[in-house]
């Protein structure tokens, strides 16, 4: 039992640098600020203007309500700048402004704490506040987000770090939150993967077909797809075979590079055949950061000392 106890306690409390902690901020600020400029039209009519549309942000927030009332929602943020005498329209513009600036922030490591906390909470706020509009990237560059927003920021490449000229601190503390993030994919991998071996559609081409002809998907044109419709059953059992072979795969030395580029280059084609780049680029913000520091082509680009270990800490062997 002592002896589990101590692998686990290996496996999990690591020494590890902050290299992939330098990934995941300066990806996750990107991420950020490509995604408020893309609703920088829209904002406003998702959490403002949208009161008499089918889908607004009050029946989104009343059916959040139905499952808890804990929940972080915009509609929070516009009461409270009620209380202060913003208009709802005032409120919701600077809730988008300030999670942009934080986003911005995250890139250049600029208080690297406080806009991670600010980025997840307005990010939160307003993927619940439009829950039936929301799909995975909203999702996953929430989680991202929660595990920058725990882990021990600064990073040697964020300006707070300049600024303060820290030691490197706490090896085994920024080893347990990438072990975590990397456990977390292989979780997120497996069943989704598992999931799509259960049904024919993905072995035979079906669902991929389906995929890439609904709007507003359908990037791809119809003769191109009707013609190289034979190589739609070979993609859908790849996906399968990645996504399920992931957590087995990806953790070995000599098979981590292949499954990464592997995911990697899944989610490229994602994003150029369907349009979903914010999506494909958060899995790939998140793979990246989480396998990617320590493989061989890594340690070859990376500048003698660059984010080493302090002495007495030995290198993660994962």
């Amino acid at each position: 039992m002592q002896r589990l106890i101590h692998r686990l306690e290996l496996f999990f409390f690591h020494n590890e640098t902050d290299c992939w902690l330098s990934i995941l901020r300066f990806g996750l600020g990107f991420q950020i600020v490509l995604y408020t400029y893309s609703l920088r039209h829209d904002w406003n009519f998702f959490f403002v203007g949208a009161e008499n549309e089918p889908i607004s942000r009050d029946i989104a927030e009343a059916i959040l309500s139905v499952h808890s009332s804990l929940i972080p929602r915009l509609g929070w943020l516009i009461t409270a700048g009620a209380k202060l005498g913003f208009s709802a329209q005032t409120t919701a513009l600077l809730a988008w402004l300030f999670l942009l600036l934080a986003g911005m922030f995250l890139i250049v490591g600029l208080f690297c704490r406080t806009s991670a906390v600010i980025a997840w909470i307005l990010h939160l706020c307003a993927t619940k506040s439009a829950q039936p509009l929301i799909y995975g990237m909203d999702n996953f560059t929430t989680i991202g987000l929660f595990y920058l927003m725990l882990a021990p920021l600064p990073d040697k490449l964020a300006l707070d770090w300049r600024i303060s000229g820290r030691s490197l601190k706490h090896p085994r503390v920024l080893g347990f939150w990438r072990r975590v993030l990397q456990v977390h994919l292989c979780f997120i991998y497996f069943f989704g993967g598992i999931a799509k071996c259960v049904g024919s559609g993905w072995w035979n081409g079906s669902s991929i077909w389906r995929a890439l002809t609904r709007p507003p998907f359908n990037v791809l044109a119809p003769e191109l797809l009707i013609r190289w419709k034979s190589f739609l059953p070979f993609a859908g059992i790849s996906v399968c075979l990645i996504e399920t072979g992931y957590v087995f795969f990806i953790w070995p030395r000599r098979t981590r590079p292949i499954w990464l580029a592997a995911v990697v280059t899944m989610h490229l084609a994602i994003a150029l055949t369907m349009g979903l780049y914010l999506f494909s680029l958060i899995m790939i913000i998140l793979n990246v950061a989480a396998f990617g520091p320590g493989l061989d082509f890594y340690r070859r680009w990376r500048p003698s000392g660059f984010n080493s270990l302090p002495r007495g800490c030995a290198d993660s062997k994962l």
